[in-house]
């Protein structure tokens, strides 16, 4: 441990020569006991950003949503930096590139994707489709792939329910 300065200041303990985060906090913890006054109200940028964001949500409960992208299957660099309002923002960077655009999220199951996206009116684009259905296991796939017979027989019958599928996978 010597010749490392990201200790200092920080209290001995186990967690030096062990994975124990545990102790690390017990040892290295300060509970704040005060109240919320040094807490700040939102800035005029933070304001006007939520105002048009409340303007969105509301055209978004008429509609449904207000859009989805049914090209491009999202990942961590999937979509360009998205804005509410750019000259405006401190942090950047929306899921897509426009304010509540819904992204499609295949890696998942297919079958979701496509009723969540029927369900307002969208339809994946055919290539994709095609790529999911013949070329990339998505994690339904190795999911059931992984099931016996029996396995499926049961979840079918509704007998078992804690079988991982769907949402009870713990996404």
């Amino acid at each position: 441990m010597k010749n490392i300065k990201a200790w200092e200041g920080f209290k001995s303990g186990a967690w030096q020569t062990t994975i124990d985060t545990i102790d690390f906090i017990h040892q290295n913890l300060t509970p704040y006991e005060g109240d919320h006054s040094f807490l700040a109200g939102p800035t005029e940028a933070t304001t006007k950003l939520w105002e048009q964001v409340s303007e969105l949500k509301i055209e978004e409960q008429q509609k449904g949503i207000l859009d989805a992208d049914v090209n491009t299957p999202s990942t961590i660099t999937s979509h360009p930096a998205g804005f509410i309002d750019k000259k405006l923002e401190q942090i950047i960077g929306l899921q897509t590139d426009k304010p509540l655009k819904r992204a499609m999220m295949p890696n998942g199951g297919l079958r979701m994707v496509e009723a969540g996206l029927a369900a307002y009116g969208y339809e994946i684009n055919p290539q994709i489709k095609e790529f999911y259905e013949n070329y990339h296991k998505t994690h339904n796939d190795g999911v059931f792939d992984a099931y016996t017979p029996e396995m499926k027989a049961v979840r079918s019958a509704g007998i078992i329910t804690g079988f991982p599928d769907a949402y009870g996978r713990g996404r």
